[in-house]
């Protein structure tokens, strides 16, 4: 899902534009084939340990939406969360947006933003992902992007669109050069 160039001002453009690595949905997989695996099973106990009629009919019918109701909640929320939370960053500004419905989104503008880190885990190595920190001059301090694909690559050139910020793009520090 590309940003929507209806969301970008004037004369602006993407520089990088990304979401959680695929990894966070592995938890959703596993809860997927779990659910179906144990729904299948106590449909087919139900289908030989009940007699013909309507009481089987109607256990078969409550385990399938009991389990349609799990995979909705456990498979298909995480799911629509990672798809819909995405990270952009612009020549002027950073973006976070997510949700479908109810929907939720950060600006911070490039200039207020003093740093780019990253963190890798021995997890993350192995998925080539890690944690982006985002450091502003907010009172929030610092945005951890967790899973970010790539990460390496993603922290250098965040870090290199902030170095072509031109001296009057940044805030004044307040204090003069003789530390008063």
């Amino acid at each position: 899902m590309a940003f929507p160039d209806k969301l970008l001002n004037d004369g602006e453009h993407v520089v990088l534009h990304t979401r959680t690595h695929v990894k966070v949905l592995l938890g959703a997989l596993l809860r997927l084939l779990v659910t179906v695996f144990v729904a299948t099973l106590l449909i087919t106990l139900v289908s030989r340990e009940v007699g013909e009629g309507g009481l089987r009919t109607g256990l078969q019918v409550a385990v399938g939406v009991a389990a349609a109701l799990l995979l909705v909640l456990l498979v298909v929320r995480p799911f629509l969360r990672w798809y819909t939370t995405t990270y952009t960053f612009t020549d002027r500004r950073f973006i976070q947006r997510s949700g479908v419905v109810a929907k939720e989104g950060r600006t911070i503008p490039l200039n207020r933003i003093n740093g780019v880190d990253f963190e890798m885990g021995v997890v993350d190595r192995v998925f080539g992902c890690g944690t982006l920190v985002v450091s502003d001059a907010s009172e929030n301090g610092a945005v951890p992007l967790l899973d970010i694909p790539h990460v390496e690559e993603v922290q250098r050139i965040v870090a290199e669109q902030l170095h072509q910020l031109t001296p009057g793009d940044r805030p004044l520090d307040s204090r003069s050069d003789d530390g008063t």
